[in-house]
């Protein structure tokens, strides 16, 4: 894991506060109204956990366990309660393969360039997504290249090229309708020539009920295996946490047509219900890559399971 700069650690903070104030006034007021656990503190629990946007099924795991090490362990105080909420949101999303140590461009079992592939349907934020990962890897020297993908929409390619005059690494794109293939074949090549570090490649924006596109991806994939049969590296899917559940069922068909590697989870600072993370990573078993913690370009944090459990419950 990439260490966290104390930077990315008050912007983690800060894009965690509306859903921290909503999630902590409700659990202080479990808290501190019972001097002793009983039944309406269980339903307050999953009352709680579901309007932080947990999902049913996260909740009811995570409520039946905790009710299970409390009667185990003899736990009567909801304060004590507390400290194994804690534990049991922090396993929710390490069960979903959130590493200890991630790939990232940095490990020597791949060869340059690292390739990533971006997926997600349009509005999600995903071109924003690119340009901010791009500034990220940049910021740690690393050589980057992007591959505008997206062919079907002309302003996709325009938002893209802007990205990269933003953070100041080149684009490979074509004219709108090409081939998206010929450009991930292009861009590839391109970064490997000029031995750069990471290709990061975008994606048309598309609906997950359009199968001719997600086939469309599968052979993106496929050009860029040509060149190097252990890529893409990551493929990542970017997600709007404003969505809430409804960020689910795209997840859930993404991961079909695709081998996804896991989430770039956008907009958590416009939302309450930031408990999106452990239902992603319960009901879709995918982890949690990056978040994104404001507007700014360096707004984009590489994401820590126990840090976000902390900074969730912190005061």
């Amino acid at each position: 894991m990439f260490n966290f700069l104390k930077r990315d650690q008050e912007k983690t903070k800060e894009g965690l506060t509306k859903t921290r104030e909503s999630f902590k006034t409700k659990l202080q007021n479990l808290i501190w109204l019972d001097n002793e656990i009983t039944e309406d503190f269980w339903t307050g629990l999953e009352d709680t956990l579901v309007s932080a946007d947990l999902g049913g099924e996260t909740t009811m795991q995570v409520v039946d366990n905790l009710r299970a090490r409390a009667d185990t362990e003899r736990i009567v105080s909801p304060k004590k309660a507390e400290s194994l909420l804690k534990q049991e949101l922090i396993q929710v999303l390490e069960a979903a393969g959130q590493p200890e140590h991630p790939a990232t461009p940095t490990n020597r079992a791949f060869a340059k360039p690292y390739v990533i592939l971006i997926v997600g349907v349009n509005g999600s934020g995903k071109t924003t997504s690119i340009g901010k990962l791009a500034q990220y890897f940049r910021s740690q020297g690393k050589r980057v290249v992007l591959a505008a993908g997206d062919t079907f929409r002309a302003a996709a390619i325009e938002q893209l090229q802007i990205w990269g005059e933003r953070v100041k690494v080149n684009v490979i794109a074509h004219q709108q309708g090409a081939d998206p293939g010929a450009v991930a074949f292009d861009a590839y090549q391109s970064a490997k020539a000029n031995n750069a570090d990471v290709l990061i490649v975008d994606t048309a924006g598309r609906l997950q009920s359009k199968t001719n596109l997600m086939k469309e991806l599968e052979k993106i994939a496929r050009v860029i295996q040509k060149n190097d049969p252990t890529a893409p590296h990551e493929t990542l899917l970017v997600l709007d946490a404003v969505t809430g559940q409804n960020g689910l069922s795209q997840a859930r068909e993404f991961k079909k047509a695709v081998p996804l590697t896991g989430i770039i989870l956008t907009k958590l600072d416009s939302t309450a219900k930031g408990g999106i993370v452990f239902a992603i990573a319960k009901e879709v078993g995918l982890p949690i890559k990056y978040i994104g913690t404001g507007e700014g370009i360096d707004d984009l944090a590489e994401f820590d399971a126990k840090e976000f459990v902390e900074d969730l419950f912190e005061g």
